[in-house]
């Protein structure tokens, strides 16, 4: 079975493949491709948690009309992301059907996934960089010159190794963990997942009873990280890929925290619980063979007082 480019190996545990496209764009230009207002397309869904993070950090930062973004349809055909939701299902800027055809323009040979977010450069219509884990980082860290004025530090260069040990067991236990445990076909691998997420969650639970946010008194890269699997969870990942031990809103400091970042400018106004929910339960036929898609849960719950503001020093 195969999730993109992911598949599940002979022992029926998930694997997620490493970023094909790693090229980076640099402030100084020296990776090839030059930081430059207006040369590159972000292509996402709203559906991918990956994508989201783009989405967020580029709102936090006030990048939108300096990295134009293209929107993929939140269901997939055989040739993966297509951009039927634009007039004519052709995407305005890029002027191609499917985001596979920048890849290809790329390299022409490539046979592989084609995966969300993804960055295009816009002159010569070709993928620059599929990236997921860095894509997010170099927005942050190499645009810079480009940040509206009062934008966050997100990835603080004295806190990096600290950030980057925190997000580590989020990526492996609860970022892909529910993947692992979603797409494992033996019931092995399914139960380690299971128990990797909520060994995480619990941890995370305990972390978040004295600090707000996973750092501090600070928004950063890893609660971005941690919101897109977390806003997801109880609509997708508690029933669809079994993930069912407890519900997001049945964790107390976890539910009042994701509530927190949800109300937060950039973050709530990225989710698109329609996409998320008719991306998984449509595109994913062999866990959900009738393609039926649930209309709940009630996502009133989001906006309520979150009380969090009383742990900010």
């Amino acid at each position: 079975m195969v999730e993109n480019n992911h598949a599940v190996d002979e022992s029926g545990e998930f694997q997620r493949s490493r970023s094909h496209f790693a090229d980076r764009i640099t402030a100084d230009g020296s990776s090839g491709w030059p930081v430059e207002p207006g040369r590159y397309r972000l292509i996402v869904s709203r559906a991918c948690p990956w994508a989201h993070r783009m989405l967020i950090v580029r709102k936090l930062l006030g990048l939108e009309d300096v990295i134009s973004l293209g929107v993929a349809d939140p269901i997939q055909d055989e040739l993966s992301w297509r951009f039927t939701l634009d007039p004519g299902d052709i995407d305005p800027v890029l002027k191609i059907a499917y985001l596979g055809d920048a890849y290809r323009a790329r390299e022409p040979e490539y046979d592989g996934g084609v995966s969300v977010p993804a960055i295009v450069d816009i002159p010569s219509g070709k993928l620059v960089t599929n990236d997921y884990l860095q894509m997010t980082l170099d927005l942050s860290t190499q645009w810079t010159a480009y940040h509206r004025e009062g934008a966050p530090d997100l990835y603080p260069e004295g806190m990096r190794d600290e950030i980057d040990a925190v997000i580590e067991p989020i990526f492996k236990e609860f970022n892909n963990g529910v993947y692992r445990a979603g797409f494992a076909t033996s019931q092995e691998k399914y139960e380690a997942a299971y128990r990797d997420v909520f060994g995480r969650l619990d941890a995370l639970e305990e972390r978040l009873s004295t600090r707000r946010f996973l750092m501090g008194d600070a928004i950063t890269e890893a609660d971005i990280r941690l919101f897109t699997t977390l806003v997801r969870f109880d609509a997708v990942y508690h029933g669809h890929f079994k993930c069912n031990r407890n519900k997001l809103t049945e964790m107390p400091v976890l539910w009042a925290y994701a509530r927190d970042l949800y109300q937060t400018p950039g973050f709530g106004e990225t989710v698109d619980f329609d996409h998320i929910k008719r991306h998984y339960y449509v595109v994913h036929s062999d866990i959900n063979p009738t393609g039926i898609v649930p209309v709940g849960p009630d996502a009133s719950g989001w906006s309520t007082p979150h009380g969090r503001e009383s742990l900010t020093n």
